[in-house]
C-alpha cells in the first residue's frame, strides 16, 4: 500500500506544470553556474598546478556546486510539498484517504516516498553535470559521492519538513511560507550563538548546513547520518500523530 500511495503521489507531482516548471529553471541556472565554475577553475588552474596539495576541480568546481544546488532546492522544496495533505483537505478528499483500510503510518510514508522519489529524479538529472566532469578530468570519486549522499539526506530531510507543514492548513500557500520560512531558519540557526559555548554548540548541531558542508569535504560521520535520520523521523511522527488526531476528531 505504501508503494501504490507513492506511485500515485508521484505521478500527480509529475502531472504538474509547477513541478515541470521547476526541473527546467533550476537546470538552466545550475547548467550556467557549473559552466561558471568550469571557466573560474581553467583561469585558477595554471597557477594552482605547482602548488603541492593544491584543490582540483572537486573542489573547486563539484563542492560548490552541490552546496548551491542544496540552497536552490532549499528555496524550491515548498513549492513541490505544499500541496501533499493541503490539496486534500482543500478538495475535500482527505477524510476518504483517512477512512481508506491503511494506516496512517503507511499514509503518510507513502506520501513522503512519493515526494522523496521525485526529489532524488531531480537530483539524478542535476548530478549528470558533476559526473560529467569524468569524460574529460579526475574527480575525488570519494568527496563526489559524499557530497551526493549529503544532498540526497537534505533532500530527505525538506521532504519530511514539507510534508508536516502540509499536514497543518488547507491553504498550500501557507504551507509553502511555513516551510520555507522553518527551512531557512534551521539552514541559518548557527550564525548567531551568543556568548555561551553550550547554546553555541546547540545551534550548530541543529543548523542543516553544518551538517550538509561535512559531506561537500568528503567527510562521512554517523553523527550527521544519525542527524538527518532523526530530524526526518521526526516530523514524520508529527505528521502521523496530526493526522491521527485529526482523524479522531473527525
Amino acid at each position: 500500500m505504501v508503494f501504490t500511495i507513492a506511485m500515485r503521489e508521484l505521478r500527480s507531482l509529475f502531472l504538474s506544470p509547477l513541478a515541470w516548471a521547476i526541473l527546467a529553471v533550476l537546470q538552466l541556472i545550475l547548467a550556467y553556474l557549473f559552466l561558471s565554475q568550469i571557466d573560474t577553475f581553467m583561469l585558477l588552474q595554471p597557477r594552482l598546478a605547482g602548488v603541492e596539495g593544491a584543490p582540483g576541480v572537486t573542489d573547486v568546481v563539484v563542492a560548490p556546486l552541490l552546496q548551491t544546488i542544496g540552497f536552490l532546492l532549499l528555496l524550491v522544496a515548498p513549492a513541490i510539498t505544499m500541496r501533499i495533505f493541503s490539496d486534500e483537505k482543500r478538495n475535500r478528499t482527505l477524510s476518504l484517504l483517512l477512512s481508506a483500510p491503511v494506516s496512517m503510518t503507511e499514509i503518510v510514508i507513502g506520501k513522503f516516498v512519493g515526494v522523496l522519489l521525485f526529489f532524488m529524479v531531480l537530483l539524478a538529472m542535476l548530478a549528470i553535470m558533476p559526473v560529467s566532469l569524468y569524460a574529460g578530468t579526475t574527480l575525488d570519486a570519494g568527496k563526489l559521492a559524499a557530497g551526493l549522499l549529503g544532498l540526497a539526506l537534505l533532500l530527505s530531510a525538506f521532504a519530511a519538513i514539507g510534508v508536516f507543514m502540509s499536514s497543518l492548513t488547507e491553504q498550500p500557500v501557507v504551507a509553502a511560507i511555513s516551510t520555507l520560512g522553518f527551512l531557512i531558519l534551521l539552514w541559518i540557526i548557527d550564525w548567531s550563538g551568543g556568548n555561551r559555548d553550550e547554546m553555541t554548540g546547540l545551534l550548530h548541531y541543529l543548523s542543516l548546513q553544518t551538517h550538509f558542508a561535512s559531506f561537500l569535504k568528503g567527510l562521512f560521520s554517523t553523527t550527521d547520518v544519525l542527524y538527518y535520520v532523526l530530524l526526518i523521523a521526526t516530523f514524520l511522527i508529527l505528521t502521523i500523530r496530526r493526522l491521527d488526531q485529526q482523524r479522531l476528531t473527525g
